[in-house]
């Protein structure tokens, strides 16, 4: 069975891409429905800050509200495969609007 094209880029993506304590990781998951976003800490494997919902600015500042109240500035931003338009371009607008810088 062949892999999808969305995993393929997302295995070449996070073979380049890893997030530290001072620099983590900002994750994006987009379902059908819903959108999700985390700041992860890949040293540990812990997360940092989530947030999740339907509309994607929202879900971008309230993450990056989280994360600000978490002592973090800047994160390296993991679009997880998907291409950089749309939902995922807003998220990362909302979030550097609300203080991230990556």
């Amino acid at each position: 069975m062949l892999k999808p094209k969305r995993e393929t880029r997302k295995k070449r993506i996070r073979a380049k891409i890893w997030g530290s304590a001072k620099i983590p990781r900002l994750v994006v998951f987009r379902s059908n429905k819903f959108i999700y976003s985390q700041v992860i800490n890949d040293e540990k494997g812990a997360t940092v800050a989530a947030s999740h919902g339907v509309n994607p600015e929202a879900v971008g500042a309230e993450v990056a509200e989280r994360a600000k109240k978490a002592k973090i500035n800047s994160v390296v931003f993991d679009r997880g495969g998907y291409r950089y338009h749309g939902k995922i371009k807003a998220l990362a607008e909302a979030a550097r609007k609300g203080g991230l810088s990556f």
